[in-house]
């Protein structure tokens, strides 16, 4: 990527400024802070900046992983309070895309401080809210909200297949419909999240301890980790990994009492939450002999990472710490695994289909998987992969992106998709749910029938012989 000329009003990086706070002063405190430690691995080089999404959108130093450092060293060191507008709005924009751990020289763990630095807030949001704290109290309808889809929603995958089935009888009765064609939801502010709602699935993965045998002799036995919106909108993508593992001589296994792995919780500032669910699953595939699986597979970027990094969200734990870590040293993601193995090509046909691959952050980034989603993809005889321009910044999914910052990811959306129909392709490709959406969303805004698809129902295509 080139680097981007940052703005004059950006902040000097030896001096940086600092926003006055609102109202009393606020320090972190209590759990789940920022390690000083973390934040001094940052030597304020500047190699992040370039490979930063909102710096290159805006060119200012603050809505820069280094800027964003400097303010968290400031409250850190109380010399800033996390009630200022600044901080927390910093804090927010960042879509946590992890491009710049990638690039890092000093191997700073930017993740780690930003999730703590947001829970920080929503804590002291939280105490706000029942008069213990000084903060700026949060708005009745985002607290709300959070109350409903983080702590009852995410939680509880019968109430989450309850209502996605909702949602599907909304869309096929014509609802959805309807409700775009008088843009109800501009009434309410929500149009562009409305934009982003997906089509759910006619049939819902629902893990039960099903096991697929293997096509052929089997030489692995593996897992697949069912998900929320994978199990219920993408439940097709599922069919298609389960098929693809088949034919690669896989005995798939789908552990009962699975849920969401809490991408949504950890990135959100609600770590508790993360750590509720990322607790339901270790011990749901213990239950199924987590040492019998010789993987279990991941077909969503975002889950992936944050299932590779249980053990981290764990440590403080000691009862779960180490169940946290067994649990995500067994976590491969889809295409990781098949690059890994002696992939069955004999069985694959001709799909004579041109391609551009739309990187997933958190594969890309976080997980620092590249080579192998480009290995499947050259794998299927006559496919024709076209990269596009940026294939590796972030497309503004970044999980309720859409809803904190919508100015930021509809630019970062158009961006991405524009880069895209650049190729040609007639289909983008990507391997994050977030990810498609936002593609899809992007493409009807501009009119574009081009198809957007998963990696894996590319391959499953190619077996079965069928139009992808």
């Amino acid at each position: 990527m080139s680097a981007v000329a940052p703005s004059p009003h950006a902040l000097d990086h030896t001096q940086p400024s600092m926003p006055e706070a609102r109202g009393p002063f606020v320090n972190f405190s209590g759990r789940d802070q920022p390690e000083p430690a973390l934040i001094n691995t940052c030597v304020h080089c500047g190699l992040c900046l370039s490979t930063c999404p909102t710096y290159r959108e805006t060119g200012l130093e603050m809505s820069s992983p280094r800027g964003r450092i400097y303010l968290m060293k400031a409250v850190s060191d109380g010399q800033m309070s996390m009630s200022s507008p600044t901080f927390q709005h910093q804090m927010s924009e960042c879509l946590n895309c992890r491009a710049c751990e990638a690039v890092c020289p000093s191997g700073v763990q930017y993740g780690a401080i930003v999730e703590a630095s947001r829970a920080q807030i929503q804590r002291a949001k939280e105490e706000a809210g029942a008069g213990t704290g000084p903060i700026e109290r949060q708005k009745g309808w985002v607290r709300l909200m959070r109350a409903a889809v983080f702590g009852r929603l995410f939680k509880s995958m019968g109430t989450f297949r309850a209502f996605s089935g909702m949602m599907r009888l909304y869309q096929r009765v014509g609802g959805q419909a309807l409700v775009r064609k008088l843009r109800l939801a501009r009434v309410v502010g929500m149009e562009e999240a409305e934009a982003m709602t997906p089509s759910f699935s006619p049939k819902f993965t629902v893990p039960k301890g099903q096991v697929f045998p293997s096509e052929g002799p089997k030489k692995h036995t593996v897992a697949l980790l069912s998900g929320c919106i994978m199990s219920t909108a993408f439940a097709e993508v599922h069919d298609a990994t389960i098929r693809v593992l088949q034919k690669n001589g896989c005995e798939v296994h789908l552990p009962a009492g699975q849920g969401c792995c809490g991408a949504l919780h950890t990135h959100g500032g609600d770590l508790d939450g993360g750590r509720d669910l990322a607790r339901t699953n270790v011990r749901a595939f213990e239950a199924a002999d987590l040492a019998k699986f010789d993987a279990i597979v991941v077909n969503a970027a975002g889950c992936g990472s944050t299932l590779k990094e249980y053990g981290h969200l764990l440590h403080g734990d000691a009862a779960w710490a180490g169940r946290g870590e067994a649990f995500a040293k067994k976590i491969k993601d889809v295409h990781e695994f098949l690059a890994g193995i002696e992939l069955n090509r004999a069985d694959l046909k001709p799909l004579p289909v041109t391609v551009t691959y739309q990187e997933p952050c958190h594969l890309a980034h976080a997980q620092r998987i590249t080579a192998a989603p480009r290995t499947v993809l050259n794998a299927i005889p006559q496919l024709k992969l076209v990269e596009m321009a940026e294939s590796s910044l972030c497309c503004g999914s970044a999980g309720v992106y859409n809803l904190t910052q919508p100015e930021m990811a509809s630019s970062l959306g158009a961006r991405k998709v524009t880069n895209a129909l650049a190729t040609n392709a007639e289909i983008i490709c990507t391997g994050n749910p977030g990810c498609a959406l936002q593609l899809q969303n992007e493409l009807r805004k501009k009119g574009r029938d081009v198809r957007v698809k998963y990696i894996v129902e590319l391959l499953d295509a190619s077996y079965r012989g069928v139009t992808a």
